[in-house]
């Protein structure tokens, strides 16, 4: 049994997360806050890490 791949619930899902970022991307290069945008991704990124570190 052979299923399709096609549009699913998942890659919509993915989909629509990376245009709501790409959408804020923009939306801070027009506000002029590109820079805070960058520093909490990066601040973000290390805190999930940290805390995966100590469920695991």
């Amino acid at each position: 049994m052979s299923r399709k791949q096609g549009i699913t619930i998942g890659k919509t899902r993915g989909f629509l997360y990376f245009l709501a970022k790409l959408l804020g991307d923009v939306n801070a290069v027009k506000r002029g806050t590109v820079g805070k945008r960058i520093a909490r991704r990066v601040v973000g990124r290390a805190t999930g890490r940290g805390i995966g570190k100590i469920f695991r």
